[in-house]
């Protein structure tokens, strides 16, 4: 009869029950012929025999609840069988086993000892207790039934490690180094058991044992060259730079490919501000198409930090142009090209690197916050624009983009997107309260662009609450009071505030005499428009026009229609100056 699916995993659990219970030592009845006829002729066997099959049914039950995964259902039959027969360690064993599955250690504990204290020759008691103690930071007992079982099966590696490993986290390193020396004598030099002995002598401060560890590796394969490699960068690691070359040189011989000597042999040569050798052996591995990217990033990185004149920034350019084609996915390799660029102030292609960056991995903040302020550097508003919506689409939640993001609209007079941009970095810039005064100045020339003049007011006396001396809220705010003929003894006392503080500045020069015509002090007015004119180069069509209206004013008509022509030819003029010019009579709006 063919079994199937389920009967065949039934079938195969039952197979691993009676395996157990084989190694724990329960004893199973003879055939049921057999225990028939003892009945007859030996009741007192045949009553010793029916009390078996109940400890055994017992034990069956509690498994299958086991098989199961429901100790809480198991535990209690294990206890039965435990007071049927408190002298039957499988049982002791069994609830051990239950309760470490409901995690309660110390109850586990004690029925684990007591299966061991009644059979301490079997071992799968001995380990389980052995776990446990180590498990509840019971060192000393867990190492003492290691080392007992450690003792009767020398040849058992796994009992060595298990007990290696207790003495380390017992602090007993000097007994676990014997015990790897007991491993080794079985084993021979293996590269795992040496690397946890280095480890335990470097933590008791003993470099010389863990070095000379590392060269008993190195004698038994001479011709592993990472063995070499892992022995400089040990020495390097504590300071012994000049030891570290021999290892290094004697790994290059074998393999003179071996990218990452050449990569510790640059970072000596960089340590000991050698320039020239660093950038020979860089060369060296960045001609590696076979080594990976991490290592050449990490020198690479302490290698430009050494570097201090343009010769050698020049000479760091090629490698570092080499390092971003060779790995066009590693975004790492982009932002250190872009990072140098910027250091020679190209910031165009510094931050075309930046971009390659952020599309290759687009989760780095602080690429894309380089890439927005390198727009604004380079006064490339769209394209601000359109970095800031990318970046938000990854952080939406960044104050910063979305304070980016408003600036652009802003500057392309798009004002109510601005004013939505620059009200949710509001909201959620408040890791950075030092921005918030220039999010209200930049909201109070968006609410004015909209002429929604209350808010544009309320939002520059934040920003100024924030920032008394910020100059561009000084200049706006006081401008526009002007232009409205409102609280212009509030637009006087700012701009004046202004030019004290930048005396030489034409336009704030320009935003002062503004405030004194629309008060009608025109021969003020004129001083500070001639002295705003006195840097032809920063000189707008405005001011000129500015300058023409104040001399109308007074009364010096021929030369301010010469201005206002001057004015025109400049460009940045109001769209009342065709008609000054074409009546040769102010016109105001």
């Amino acid at each position: 009869m063919a079994l199937d699916s389920n009967m065949r995993t039934e079938y195969i659990k039952w197979i691993l029950f009676f395996c157990v219970f084989a190694n724990l030592g329960i004893s199973w009845p003879a055939n049921a012929q057999r225990r028939g006829k003892d009945r007859d002729k030996e009741p007192q066997k045949a009553e010793n025999t029916d009390f078996r099959l109940t400890e055994e049914s017992l034990a069956a039950e509690g498994m299958k609840f086991m098989m199961k995964d429901e100790p809480d259902r198991a535990l209690p039959v294990f206890e039965k069988l435990v007071q049927a027969n408190g002298n039957d360690a499988a049982g002791h064993y069994l609830m051990a086993t239950a309760l470490v599955k409901m995690e309660k250690f110390d109850e586990a504990i004690t029925a684990s000892k007591k299966a061991y204290d009644l059979n301490k020759e079997n071992i799968y008691y001995a380990q389980q207790l052995a776990e446990l103690y180590a498990k509840r930071r019971k060192y000393s007992e867990a190492a003492g039934i290691y080392e007992t079982l450690l003792s009767k099966n020398p040849s058992n590696i796994q009992y060595g490690i298990e007990l290696a490993a207790i003495y380390v986290f017992n602090d007993q390193f000097d007994k676990a180094i014997d015990t790897y020396n007991i491993l080794e004598k079985t084993l021979g030099i293996t590269e795992e058991i040496t690397r946890q002995k280095q480890q335990l002598y470097l933590r008791q401060n003993n470099l010389e044992k863990a070095l000379a560890e590392g060269k008993k590796l190195i004698a038994s394969e001479p011709a592993e060259v990472s063995y070499r490699v892992e022995l400089a960068e040990m020495l390097i690691a504590n300071d012994r730079i000049v030891e570290a070359v021999a290892p290094l040189e004697e790994a290059l011989k074998i393999n003179p490919d071996e990218a990452q000597a050449h990569v510790l042999l640059a970072d000596i040569y960089r340590r000991n501000g050698d320039v020239q050798k660093c950038n020979q052996e860089l060369k060296l591995v960045f001609a590696n198409p076979n080594l990976d990217a991490d290592p050449k990033i990490r020198v690479l990185s302490g290698y430009l930090k050494m570097l201090k004149t343009p010769a050698e920034l020049g000479e760091a350019v090629t490698l570092i142009r080499q390092l971003s084609e060779t790995h066009p996915n590693e975004p790492r390799a982009h932002v250190i090209y872009g990072d140098l660029l910027a250091r020679q102030d190209k910031k165009a292609e510094a931050r075309e690197m930046y971009l390659k960056a952020a599309y290759a991995d687009a989760s780095d903040f602080a690429v894309w916050g380089a890439i927005l302020q390198l727009d604004g550097d380079l006064n490339q508003v769209d394209s601000m624009l359109v970095h800031s919506e990318k970046a938000l689409e990854v952080f939406p939640n960044q104050g910063m983009f979305w304070y980016s993001n408003g600036t652009a609209h802003l500057i392309k007079k798009q004002y109510k997107e601005a004013i939505s941009s620059l009200e949710e970095s509001l909201r959620l810039i408040s890791d950075k309260p030092e921005m918030i005064p220039y999010i209200n100045a930049q909201l109070g020339d968006a609410y004015n662009g909209l002429g929604e003049h209350a808010k544009s007011d309320a939002a520059y006396e934040l920003a100024l609450k924030g920032n008394p001396d910020d100059d561009h809220v000084l200049n706006n705010y006081s401008y526009f009071l002007s232009l409205r003929r409102e609280k212009l003894d509030l637009a006087l006392k700012m701009s004046e505030k202004l030019v004290q503080q930048h005396q030489n500045n034409p336009t704030y020069l320009d935003t002062h005499a503004w405030v004194l015509y629309i008060r009608k002090e025109y021969k003020k007015a004129k001083e500070f428009l001639e002295k705003a004119m006195l840097d032809s180069n920063s000189v707008s069509g405005t001011i000129v026009e500015h300058y023409g209206d104040v001399l109308f004013k007074l009364g010096e008509r021929d030369n301010a229609v010469a201005q206002w022509k001057k004015a025109k030819r400049m460009g940045e003029t109001t769209e009342l100056l065709d008609k000054k010019i074409a009546t040769g009579a102010l016109h105001e709006q």
